[in-house]
This record gives structure tokens, sequence and C-alpha cells, in this order.
């Protein structure tokens, strides 16, 4: 009696561990898939003008990107004008918002320096010191 409830056990551990394999990879593969159609329509950071190192680099904004001068930044920038965490891009469904973190010489979004977060979208410049960034759709 007792081996018998061992099989059907044995037989009930395989199925579980092959439905949670299952569910793994048709994640995986949903993950993929939308990932495919996300990054065509993801906005991008393109340095335009700046030092010599950082200019026509693009940085897609997948995740919250963070500017500064430290070197735990996401895009490192070694300028007085700077701050060490100097602005946020954070990405938002339709777009993106950039947010000054309190730097002590501001950031400026198609000309205009801000003091709340701001919608981004393709065009848009920002200058943070003597670095100016364009937005892009990848």
């Amino acid at each position: 009696m007792i081996d018998i409830v061992l099989l059907v056990g044995k037989f009930l551990l395989l199925a579980l561990v092959y439905l949670f394999l299952f569910a793994a990879v048709r994640a995986g593969i949903g993950l993929v898939s939308r990932g495919g159609t996300h990054a065509e329509s993801t906005l991008s950071l393109k340095i335009t003008d700046g030092p010599k190192t950082l200019r026509g680099m693009k940085v897609p904004v997948a995740g919250p990107v963070v500017i500064g001068r430290a070197p735990g930044s996401d895009i490192v920038i070694s300028d007085n004008y700077i701050s060490s965490q100097h602005a946020r891009i954070s990405p938002v469904s339709d777009g993106a918002i950039v947010e000054d973190l309190g730097s002590t010489n501001g950031t400026v979004v198609n000309g205009s320096l801000i003091y709340k977060p701001t919608d981004l979208e393709s065009g848009d410049e920002i200058v943070l010191g003597a670095v100016r960034m364009k937005v892009v759709r990848s």
C-alpha cells in the first residue's frame, strides 16, 4: 500500500515540475515577444553636444536613467556645472518624464528651466551644463 502512495506522490511531483517549467517558458516567451515591440517604441537619449567621449552616444530609457557627475550615475558627465545626481529620466506608458534632482544649476528642457517633473516626447532637447541631449524614438 505504501508503495502505491509513494508512486502516486512521485507522479504528482513530476506533474507539478512540468507545470512549473511550462509556466516559466510561457512567461519567458511572452516577455521576449513583448520586448521586441516595446523596444521599437522606446525613447532614447542621444547626446548631441558635450564631451567627445559622450557625443553621439545613445542611451535607451528602458528604466530610470540618472544623469550626474557621481560614478554611480547611469550617464556620468565630468562637468563642473553638473551635480553628482543632477537629473532622472524615467519611462512612462507613452513616453518619459524628466525631473531635476535638486541640482545647483538646474535642468533645461526645450529652452525652459524645469521645476517639477516634465513630460518628454521625441524631439525634445535637454540641456545639463554644457551637455545637450535629444529625445529620439528607438
